[in-house]
């Protein structure tokens, strides 16, 4: 999420402390995403629990600034240039909690869904194998989504409770939150997730979960490149059609601008293959949805999020 508002770089260089977080000025937000690439944020907060991520709100309400939201920087390209403001990630708001006697989960903002796919796998309860090789967070996953094997976040999401800019705690039912392909309301807002309840499905073997959790795991390891940062896949499918097949359709895996390249084993990935910019890997999608439009007719929508300024512009639906 990225609000518009501007401002100049703050001059500090010794964090803030507030309540029991930190908030650092000027910190590289490369080491925060899986591409490996950005600028500086700003200011920049990892709260380790909910009462770090009040204080850091609080801070925030005195501020004149944008708000960014991370989680684990999976599904993100941020500028060369960084992000103004302060950039909150939630990677470490983590905990998890089954309840036996509904089926229902309750997982915090930062957990890993691939944990929690794991989790409910040894448990022999159903809904989650889809999850296991999703590279984000159960906040991200929520806010985008996210979805692998024709099954979604919103399939077995009940509700999700979001903190407001304003500091404001609201408890979103699945309806609440407007899903649809790869989106949801929360996209293009200022509202962090906190944690999330799914209904998932017990009585289940505990070996015929993990049994299909760790086919899924296998078929996205054996097709997607997992050996070169990226940020997972980089456009929506243009249903019924999908993208990777466009685009190897038009002979553009193993194309590079700079230190990007499509992926050859998947073509939808697009791969810091050593040493990018995240303007290269700008103009690598650029470049791909171009092609695709030129010859297609088809303008295939980013699924990665772009945060921070860049040089050029492309359709960001």
């Amino acid at each position: 999420m990225l609000a518009t508002a501007s401002r100049s770089h703050t001059l500090l260089t010794s964090p803030i402390e507030v309540g029991n977080t930190l908030i650092h000025p000027q910190t590289s937000l490369a080491d925060y995403t899986t591409y490996r690439v950005g600028g500086l944020a700003e200011w920049y907060t990892a709260p380790r629990d909910r009462a770090g991520l009040y204080a850091a709100f609080d801070w925030f309400q005195g501020q004149d600034m944008p708000l960014t939201v991370l989680g684990a920087g999976s599904n993100l390209l941020v500028s060369d240039q960084g992000i103004s403001g302060l950039v909150v990630s939630t990677r470490y708001l983590r905990q998890s909690s089954f309840n036996e006697a509904t089926g229902q989960i309750t997982v915090a903002a930062g957990e890993p869904i691939a944990k929690t796919a794991w989790q409910a796998a040894k448990r022999g309860w159903k809904g989650l194998e889809w999850a296991v090789g999703i590279p984000g967070t159960i906040g991200g996953a929520v806010v985008m989504n996210a979805g692998a094997h024709d099954q979604s976040t919103s399939q077995t999401l009940v509700s999700a409770t979001v903190l407001s800019a304003d500091g404001q705690l609201q408890v979103l039912s699945n309806k609440d939150l407007g899903f649809s392909y790869r989106n949801s309301r929360l996209q293009g807002d200022r509202r962090l997730v906190v944690e999330a309840t799914f209904q998932l499905q017990p009585g289940f073997t505990r070996e015929e979960i993990m049994t299909q959790t760790t086919h899924n795991l296998h078929q996205r390891k054996n097709s997607q490149p997992y050996d070169k940062p990226s940020c997972g896949s980089v456009f929506r499918n243009p249903t019924p059609q999908y993208a990777a097949k466009l685009i190897e359709g038009l002979g553009l895996k193993g194309h590079r601008i700079g230190g990007a390249e499509v992926s050859q084993r998947h073509a939808n990935f697009i791969l810091n293959a050593g040493n990018a910019k995240a303007q290269d890997i700008f103009n690598l999608i650029f470049h791909v949805q171009s092609t695709v439009y030129a010859n297609c007719s088809l303008l295939l929508e980013p699924e990665v999020k772009i945060l921070g300024e860049f040089k050029s512009q492309f359709s960001r639906k």
